[in-house]
């Protein structure tokens, strides 16, 4: 792979530079693997669905090899993922530590909600980890999410009002969980007069990112 196009894909991708004779085979291999892996494909069938040969698979998984933009594309379709997915430099290997001082806060209701990102953004998911913080006496009111759409919830201080949908309200006190479609509209309500803290995993059926 030549100097230019490796740097082609690294820019495609938004990632930061590497060597293109020594780090970027390795990070596509581990990728292509863990994707190919997850989805359950064989190197047969996934060089059927893609129509890049066994053999140059074979040699991309082990860092052997790099493809060209072509057969990157190709393979990205065939698993149904991003482009990015298989040169990002991230992967589930590792840590990742995400600093509170370096974290972006989104807020509604001039403050009153703010929800905190506990993941990277940069990678394909189905699970979505946040902290979130209610003022006092605040209610916070969500829209449905994508069909199938679920989250669980533990509250970590405070007393807090969980309605899903047409439910019931569900009150939970701190060290209480709850699990609830969140496909429809629900909210979320701090009764006590003090900020509460709970903490959000959030899972969709399909990926996203």
């Amino acid at each position: 792979m030549s100097e230019a196009r490796a740097r082609l894909v690294n820019e495609a991708a938004g990632a930061a530079p590497v060597d293109p004779m020594t780090d970027l085979p390795l990070i596509v291999g581990r990728n292509l693997r863990r994707l190919r892996v997850r989805q359950g494909h064989s190197l047969e069938r996934l060089a059927k669905q893609s129509g890049v040969s066994r053999a140059m698979l074979g040699q991309i998984e082990t860092g052997k090899s790099v493809p060209t933009i072509g057969l990157l594309w190709k393979i990205a379709v065939a698993l149904g993922v991003p482009f990015a997915s298989l040169i990002a430099a991230e992967d589930t290997g590792g840590i990742l530590v995400l600093r509170r001082a370096n974290a972006k806060l989104l807020s509604s209701n001039q403050g009153q909600f703010t929800s905190r990102a506990l993941f990277p953004f940069d990678s394909e998911r189905k699970v979505e980890f946040y902290e979130l913080r209610l003022a006092p006496l605040h209610r916070e009111n969500a829209d449905a999410h994508a069909p199938g759409t679920r989250e669980n919830l533990v509250v970590a201080r405070g007393t807090v009002e969980i309605i899903s949908g047409s439910g019931r309200p569900v009150t939970l006190s701190e060290g209480d969980a709850i699990l609830f479609e969140a496909d429809v509209p629900h909210s979320y309500r701090n009764l006590g007069t003090e900020e509460a803290i709970l903490f959000l995993v959030m899972t969709y059926v399909e990926a996203i990112g």
